[in-house]
C-alpha cells in the first residue's frame, strides 16, 4: 500500500525536475526502506509506461487489478516486473529481513549503526533518487523525481509528537533538499487517482485575480472500498459535499491532514498581508547546491529530538502539538492568521484511500477525531474565537464540529430515560389527542425528511441512510462520550495525550463480511458493551410494553397507546436499529459478537431496568 501511493505521487503529469517525494517512515523499518529502495528500481519502468499510455490511476495495483484483462505485450511485461517486485517484497516481510545482497548498501548499514528500537534511533535519512545526478534516469532516458527516506530521531525520553512532529521534521528536511514553495500532504494509504492534481492546485496559487491570501488548497478525503450501503457511515458524504463546500464559500475550507497543497511560508507561520503575492520559480525545481552525501549529513540535525527546543515550531511554525487532530488544529491557526483556503473537487477523484471495516476500527477513528475537537475546544478556545475576526459564518462553521461531540449526553437520555419511564407509564411527551403532539411530530418528519433527502442527494441510498443513522447512534453513545470523558481526565492530569492510528489490515473473511454488509463486532470492548447495554434496555422495555398493551382491556390499550405514543415509537425504533446487534448472538462467524460482552450487557439492562422500577 505504501510503495503504491509513492509510486502513484512520483508518476504526476508533472516537470520531474520540479517534483521531490519524501517518505515519512515514523516506525524505522527497514523492509520498509527495502520496499522503498525496491519502488524506486521499478519507478524506471513505470514512469515511462504512465507517460506512453498515459495512465489512470498511476497506482500500479490499482491499474493492473483494472485492467486485468488487457494482453497487450507492453501491459503483460510491466506487470511481470511489478509482480516480480512484489514478490520480493512479500518474500522479506515474510522472513522478517532483507536479502544478504544488501547487508554492505550504504543505505541498509545505517540500521547496523545507528538503529536500537523503533522508539530509540538516530535519523536515517537517505536520497534513493537524484534528480540532479546525471544517473538517474528511466529507461527511456528522462529525468525521474527526486526520492527521499526519511525516519527521524527517536529517544525514549523525548516526546516526539506522533504525525505533527514527523510532518514538521519533513518540511524543515526539504528546504535543505528540494526547498520547493509547494507541499503537498498525503497519507500513506492515500494513492493518487488524478495525474493533472498538482497542475488543478497550482491553478488556485498562480491565479492573477484571486490567488491573493490562498493558504492551502484542500482535496477532499474519499474511500474506494465503501460499499454499497455503507455499512460504517464512512463515505461521510455530507460532510465532504454540503458542509465542507458551504464552508469553502466562506473562505474556510479545513485542513483535514492528507490531499492537501500548501504554501512552504505559510506553514512556517507567515501572517497574512494584502501585499502578499506567491511567486513561483520558473527556473529548477531543486533550489539547494550540494552533493548528497553533503545534503544528507546537513539535513539530518534538523529531525533531531532536540532541534525543536526553545523553538516555535508547533506553536507558531509548521504543524501544530497538543491536539489528536493537528491537522485541523493547523488550519484553524493559518485562518486565524488572516489566510483563506480553498476545497477542490474536481470529477475524477484526486486522492483514494482505505475506510475502516471492522466496526471497532471506525469507532476508534471517530472517538480520535472527536477527542481532537474536544481538546480545541477545552485547550485552544482563544485561538478558536480569534475566527471571529473573520466571516461569522466560518466561525459557526468550525464551532459546529467543536460541539458535536457533546450531543452524546442527550443521545443518552434519549436511549434511556423515555424507555424507562415506559416501564412505569409515566409519558414524557404530549399525548396523541393532544395539540402540543404536532410540533413533536413536526419536528420528528421533518428532521427525518430532510436528511434523508440529503443522503439521497449526495449519491447514498435508503439502506444507507439507516445504516448512517445506526452509526449517528452508536458513536454518540461511544466515541463522543469515551472522547469526552478522556479529554477531560487529560485536562486533570489523569491521562496523557494519544494518537491512535486506525488499523487498515484484515483478513480475507472479515474483507468478505464488510463486502456483504454485515457488521462486524469480533473482539472484547467496552464500547460493545455499552452499545449492546442500551440495545438490550430498550428491547427489555418494548416486549414488557407490547405485553401490557397485548393483555390489557380495550380501555387500558387506547390510553396507554394514546398516552405513551411517542415513547412507544422511540423505543421501536431503537430497537429496529438494534437488529444487526441481536442478530450477532446467533451468527456462528468470528465476527458475532463475543459471549462475554452479551453476558456484561444483560446484566447491566436487567440491573438499571430492576434499580428503576424499584425507586
Amino acid at each position: 500500500m505504501v510503495i503504491n501511493t509513492v509510486l502513484s505521487v512520483m508518476a504526476y503529469n508533472y516537470p520531474p525536475n520540479k517534483l521531490t517525494i519524501y517518505l515519512s517512515d515514523d516506525a524505522c523499518s527497514i523492509l520498509t526502506f527495502y520496499s522503498l529502495f525496491e519502488a524506486s528500481k521499478f519507478s524506471k519502468y513505470w514512469l515511462p509506461y504512465c507517460r506512453k499510455f498515459n495512465v489512470e490511476p498511476r497506482s500500479p495495483l490499482v491499474y493492473f487489478a483494472s485492467m486485468d484483462t488487457n494482453h497487450s505485450t507492453n501491459f503483460v511485461q510491466i506487470k511481470k516486473i511489478y509482480e516480480e517486485m512484489q514478490k520480493r517484497i512479500e518474500e522479506s516481510i515474510k522472513i522478517g529481513r532483507i536479502p544478504e545482497v544488501y547487508d554492505q548498501h550504504k543505505g541498509f548499514l545505517q540500521w547496523k549503526s545507528s538503529f536500537s528500537s523503533k522508539i530509540d534511533h538516530d535519523t536515517i535519512l537517505q536520497i534513493l533518487i537524484d534528480n540532479r545526478d546525471s544517473k538517474a534516469k528511466d529507461v527511456e532516458g528522462c529525468t525521474l523525481p527526486t526520492l527521499v527516506y526519511l525516519a527521524r530521531e527517536k529517544r525514549p525520553q523525548h516526546f516526539h509528537n506522533f504525525k505533527a512532529g514527523a510532518m514538521n521534521a519533513l518540511i524543515r528536511i526539504s528546504s535543505k533538499i528540494s526547498n520547493a514553495p509547494i507541499i503537498l500532504n498525503v497519507d500513506c494509504d492515500m494513492y493518487s487517482n488524478n495525474s493533472q492534481s498538482i497542475r488543478d492546485a497550482l491553478c488556485f496559487f498562480m491565479d492573477e485575480k484571486k490567488s491573493q491570501g490562498i493558504a492551502f488548497v484542500q482535496f477532499p478525503q474519499v474511500f474506494e472500498n465503501i460499499t454499497k450501503n455503507n455499512i460504517y457511515g464512512a463515505s461521510i458524504r455530507v460532510i465532504q459535499q454540503v458542509e465542507l463546500p458551504g464552508m469553502d464559500a466562506l473562505g474556510g475550507a479545513f485542513y483535514i491532514g492528507t490531499g492537501c497543497f500548501h504554501q512552504r511560508e505559510i506553514l512556517y507561520g507567515r501572517k497574512y498581508s494584502k501585499d502578499y503575492k506567491f511567486e513561483w520559480n520558473m527556473q529548477n525545481g531543486i533550489y539547494v547546491e550540494g552533493k548528497v552525501d553533503e545534503l544528507e549529513d546537513k539535513a539530518k540535525g534538523l529531525a533531531s529530538c532536540t532541534y525543536e527546543m526553545n523553538t516555535q515550531w508547533g506553536k507558531e511554525m509548521g504543524l501544530k502539538y497538543g491536539c489528536a487532530i493537528e491537522d485541523i488544529l493547523t488550519g484553524l491557526g493559518i485562518h486565524c492568521r488572516g489566510w483563506k483556503s480553498v476545497m477542490m473537487n474536481p470529477e475524477r477523484r484526486a486522492f483514494l484511500g482505505v475506510a475502516p471495516i471492522t466496526l471497532i476500527d471506525s469507532l476508534i477513528q471517530h472517538n480520535r477525531w472527536t477527542a481532537g475537537w474536544v481538546e480545541i475546544m477545552l485547550y485552544h478556545s482563544s485561538l478558536l474565537f480569534q475566527l471571529a475576526r473573520l466571516r461569522f459564518g466560518l466561525f459557526l462553521g468550525y464551532l459546529h464540529y467543536n460541539f458535536w461531540a457533546f450531543n452524546c449526553f442527550a443521545t443518552f437520555y434519549y436511549c434511556i430515560i423515555p424507555s424507562l419511564y415506559m416501564l412505569k407509564g409515566t409519558s414524557l411527551f404530549p399525548e396523541i389527542s393532544s395539540t402540543w403532539f404536532l410540533p413533536f411530530g413536526y419536528i420528528i418528519i421533518a428532521k427525518n425528511s430532510y436528511s434523508l433527502g440529503e443522503y439521497l442527494h449526495c449519491g447514498s441510498t435508503l439502506l444507507g441512510w439507516w445504516n448512517e443513522q445506526r452509526m449517528w447512534l452508536y458513536k454518540r453513545t461511544t466515541s463522543y462520550l469515551l472522547a469526552i470523558i478522556d479529554t477531560i481526565l487529560k485536562l486533570l492530569g489523569f491521562s496523557s495525550m494519544k494518537f491512535v492510528i486506525t488499523s487498515k489490515i484484515t483478513d480475507k473473511n472479515v474483507s468478505k463480511r464488510y463486502e456483504n454488509d454485515i457488521m462486524e463486532f469480533g473482539v472484547d470492548s467496552s464500547m460493545f458493551v455499552i452499545l449492546e447495554s442500551i440495545a438490550l434496555l430498550n428491547l427489555f422495555t418494548f416486549l414488557a410494553m407490547v405485553k401490557k398493551v397485548m393483555m390489557g382491556m380495550k380501555n387500558e390499550r387506547e390510553m396507554l397507546i394514546d398516552k405513551l405514543a411517542l415513547q412507544i415509537v422511540l423505543c421501536g425504533v431503537l430497537v429496529l436499529i438494534n437488529l444487526p446487534l441481536y442478530g450477532s448472538v446467533l451468527r456462528n462467524d468470528k465476527g458475532k459478537m463475543p459471549i462475554f460482552v452479551t453476558i456484561k450487557a444483560i446484566f447491566i439492562a436487567l440491573f438499571i431496568c430492576i434499580l428503576f422500577l424499584m425507586f
